[in-house]
């Protein structure tokens, strides 16, 4: 799935700067968007048709909050030093850290915010997250346990690095 997501980025940005011309690119944005949003539809038709997914949510309680807290918290407080070794604003650093690893979303939504640059290193930090995580998921999964797993992962637990979680824990 690695070489898959850099194949593609690659591809792109050469595509980008050698062939695409300059006028095609201001609809790309919209379409970006659009996509994005029916993304997010299908992800929660998804979670809202997955009826065992809520009964185990239940079971889990107290569990299932505490994972999503540690993740959200130790993914700002990264965010947080990146900035201060990178010297860059705090909310800033911490935006680009709640991207969570969802770089499609963060990279447009930052974008539109604070430009280019910070959309770009949004998406870089996020793919880079994404490629970290399914390095170290089995590892986290067979030395520490099997809900810590999903933290690498973030936002991409649902979908990309799912497999590697689902292969190195139980249901």
């Amino acid at each position: 799935m690695t070489i898959i997501i850099l194949t593609s980025l690659v591809a792109g940005a050469l595509a980008g700067y050698f062939i695409v011309p300059s006028d095609f690119m201001g609809g790309v944005e919209s379409v970006s968007m659009l996509a994005l949003c029916i993304l997010l539809f299908l992800v929660g038709l998804e979670i809202g048709h997955n009826r065992v997914a809520f009964k185990n949510i239940k079971l889990m309680g107290k569990k299932i909050i505490a994972v999503s807290s540690s993740v959200i918290i130790g993914s700002l407080l990264g965010g947080l030093v990146a900035g201060l070794i990178f010297d860059m604003p705090k909310n800033v650093s911490m935006a680009i850290a709640s991207g969570f690893g969802w770089y499609s979303l963060s990279a447009v939504i930052l974008k539109q915010i604070d430009g280019a640059e910070i959309g770009t290193i949004a998406f870089m930090s996020n793919v880079l997250r994404e490629m970290l995580a399914f390095i170290i998921i089995p590892w986290i999964a067979t030395r520490l346990n099997y809900c810590a797993s999903i933290a690498p992962a973030g936002a991409t637990s649902m979908d990309t690095t799912l497999l590697i979680i689902s292969r190195s824990t139980d249901n």
